[in-house]
């Protein structure tokens, strides 16, 4: 059955930002994204408003027959890019809310999310790419900043730019699946992405809230070489608030986004403060040691504490000794200084 472009404008006014109008048109892995990022923030769904008619062209080609060139490379998108990286960022650190408890997790759940969340905007429209060099390359990576939040940028760049390397062309199928199936599948993966992060929120709530605060810290922290990037990022975690805003009346946000990120980053900035001195107090240091000081301070406690050594105290030297390596990723973060 054909598509209506005018239908397709109704389903885009009304439900755009859940993804509507692409699963009409077949778009599911659009639809996905749009599911999980509520239409890119809101600013991809307006964008969208003018590639609409586009969309119900491609979607109205015959079916069964070949759309794409066959041997050809898609040609290179910036735009892709940019949204494999940011998306993968998303997916990353959803995982570090969601699934950070589990076993492993630095090693296997953390690239594979990202991985996943790279391969997602990679096969938006009638592209797609490698799924086994994708994640082969947020596997590998993700050893080399094992145990940091801000791991997920390095591997979703690593990830991103295998996957524009192998981009290609999907090929056309004959027929379809029905639409029962296919909102089973959404269904399944849109569950496999909000369920940790809600069980972590409604049963967990005050932990879940101490790790985005430790998390957003140092992304922060790592920003702070970087004053361009870290205003952009400033504006990008922020912008669906500001719409949102925007879109309650709110038009004086201005002033009140400064207000809003000034409250934001003092709470940050506090909960950092008491965590370096709480990290100081675990390691036996005076605020202000060198680096070498805490360095050499952590060496002697992991040799004391370390479980190996401790067989009749076990249960008591794994708390220290988890203790002494939290303290020690606490004070190996770049600090930010206040007023930057």
């Amino acid at each position: 059955m054909a598509k209506g472009l005018l239908v397709t404008y109704a389903l885009w006014a009304v439900g755009g930002p859940a993804g509507l109008h692409h699963l009409y048109l077949g778009r599911d892995s659009h639809a996905l994204l749009w599911m999980l990022t509520l239409g890119g923030g809101g600013l991809g769904w307006l964008w969208e408003f003018w590639k609409l008619p586009s969309f119900v062209a491609q979607a109205n080609r015959a079916r069964g027959q070949r759309q794409n060139p066959r041997g050809q490379t898609p040609p290179l998108s910036l735009i892709r890019f940019a949204g494999q990286v940011i998306v993968g960022i998303y997916f990353g650190l959803a995982a570090l809310i969601g699934l950070s408890f589990m076993a492993n997790f630095y090693f296997v759940g953390l690239p594979l999310a990202i991985g996943l969340g790279v391969l997602l905007v990679a096969a938006i429209g009638n592209q797609t790419s490698d799924i086994k060099n994708t994640l082969v390359a947020a596997f590998l990576t993700s050893p080399l900043f094992y145990g940091r939040p801000i791991a997920i940028l390095p591997i979703s760049l690593a990830a991103s730019i295998t996957a524009q390397k192998h981009r290609r062309y999907k090929v056309s199928v004959a027929g379809s699946e029905t639409l029962s199936v296919r909102l089973y599948r959404l269904g399944l993966a849109y569950l496999a992405f909000t369920g940790p992060i809600a069980y972590s929120a409604f049963y967990n709530t005050a932990a879940t809230l101490s790790y985005v605060t430790e998390i957003l810290g140092s992304f922060l922290g790592w920003f702070s070489f970087f004053p361009l990037l870290g205003r952009l990022m400033e504006s990008v975690l922020l912008l669906p608030y500001r719409i949102w805003r925007l879109l309650v009346g709110e038009l004086d946000f201005s002033s009140s986004y400064f207000q809003e990120w000034e409250k934001l980053y003092e709470f940050v900035s506090s909960f950092q403060d008491e965590k370096r001195q709480l990290a100081f107090q675990v390691l036996g240091l005076s605020e202000g040691a060198t680096n070498e000081e805490i360095h050499r301070s952590y060496r002697e406690l992991v040799k004391t504490w370390h479980p190996d050594h401790n067989r009749h105290q076990t249960e008591e030297a794994q708390r220290h000794f988890l203790e002494i390596q939290a303290a020690y990723e606490t004070l190996s973060q770049p600090r930010r200084p206040r007023g930057s």
